[in-house]
């Protein structure tokens, strides 16, 4: 299948959002979806274009922009593509050049706002798009972004020899859509995109659990990594849910003939399997470190609830796990916007998000650590998978009773 055979049965599918938008929630013509709700309050806290802490080309721009993606295919609303186009517009320069973006600091989280450029050119065909998108290709050329001994990306290069589950979320789709617009589906692009899941399986999943480790050291030289499996201690939230968004994302751009297609539906069905058995069952969220909700300080965290519930509920409308995690995902959802979700003046917020996470010499992945970051309101890392769990909560097949597709 050709990506223009791929980008029209995926318009028809989010066209049918366009029938049953308004009616999603309530029934009722006049009600304003949540995703539609929260596009517009971000758009009027951050009125032209979306900064993150006025940093311009980021990938919490580029996880609230992927939001806005799915807000516009599925209301069809002109007013957020303009506000992706004005954003993008922002640091894109006419010849393709990216303001503040340097490819020598090989930061893998560079890659996902490149997202936005490819989704750009499909819509404009403008070259600088395509210029922008393929300067960031580029940086993960063989020989150009460095990369553990079997081929895995390292997160950063001055983070040596880790590979971290935000990664796969920041580069991996963008690296697979573009192998597809671009290169005509190459396989051997392909294969190094699901080979950076496949490292991960092998060398950061807990068998007991099923669960993913924050990151994993190849030299198990960091004073986070376990001296035997290179891993970090915990499970935290936001990490196994950027893995979970860069699988379901993915897929989307991989051919149903690709022979390693199979294996990546595998790694999320087995995934979402885990996640669904520590779901707290009386909120449906989940805990900032995913395994020890009864331990004192932990707290449930809405972007990992988020994307959670985003990837699942993707999954169970596209066929890649069984229709009956549909229930796990709604709950999730429920609960998100019972849970953190407030409004005031017509405006709507999502609280309970943890600030920022990562690994490093003062980061060291313990308990204390991950309790220690800050808890704030309308962060991006949450704003963006809130979207598209919002999208995907109301799509019409999360209310009928039908088949596995």
């Amino acid at each position: 299948m050709n990506f223009k055979n791929i980008v029209m049965i995926k318009s028809m599918a989010l066209n049918c959002f366009l029938a049953f938008a308004c009616v999603a929630t309530t029934g009722f013509a006049q009600e304003i979806p949540m995703s539609q709700k929260m596009a517009n309050s971000i758009m009027s806290r951050s009125p032209n274009i979306y900064s993150a802490g006025g940093r311009e080309w980021n990938y919490v721009v580029g996880t609230v922009l992927k939001g806005f993606q799915n807000v516009y295919l599925s209301s069809g609303k002109e007013k957020y593509y303009t506000y992706i186009a004005n954003t993008l517009d922002h640091v894109v320069s006419s010849d393709g050049s990216i303001h503040s973006y340097t490819m020598s600091s090989y930061n893998i989280d560079n890659i996902r706002e490149g997202a936005s450029a490819l989704f750009m050119y499909n819509k404009t065909k403008e070259e600088k798009y395509k210029k922008a998108a393929s300067t960031l290709r580029s940086q993960l050329d063989v020989g150009k972004h460095p990369r553990t001994s079997e081929g895995g990306f390292w997160h950063k290069e001055r983070y040596t020899s880790q590979m971290w589950l935000d990664g796969l979320y920041m580069g991996q789709p963008f690296y697979a859509e573009y192998t597809v617009l671009f290169k005509n589906a190459d396989q051997a692009d392909l294969d190094d995109v699901v080979k950076q899941f496949v490292l991960m399986e092998k060398h950061d999943r807990d068998d007991v659990t099923g669960l993913y480790y924050h990151g994993w050291d190849e030299k198990k030289a960091q004073n986070w990594a376990d001296p035997i499996t290179g891993c970090s201690e915990n499970f935290w939230g936001r990490g196994i849910g950027w893995f979970a968004m860069a699988l379901v994302d993915v897929l989307d751009y991989l051919p149903q003939d690709y022979a390693k297609r199979d294996d990546m539906i595998r790694i999320l069905e087995q995934l979402i399997f885990a996640l669904v058995k520590y779901q707290d069952p009386e909120s449906g969220c989940w805990y900032q470190l995913v395994d020890r909700g009864d331990e004192k300080g932990n707290y449930l965290e809405a972007s990992g609830s988020s994307m959670f519930t985003y990837a699942i509920l993707k999954a169970v409308r596209l066929g890649y796990v069984d229709r009956s995690f549909l229930k796990a995902g709604k709950k999730g959802y429920e609960g998100i916007v019972k849970t953190f979700i407030s409004e005031k003046d017509g405006m709507v917020s999502l609280n309970g998000i943890c600030e920022g996470a990562g690994l490093s010499s003062d980061r060291d992945g313990s308990f204390k650590y991950y309790m220690s970051v800050p808890i704030v309101s309308d962060h991006g890392n949450g704003l963006g998978p809130f979207l598209g769990a919002s999208v995907e909560y109301e799509h019409p097949s999360t209310r009928i009773d039908q088949p596995r597709q």
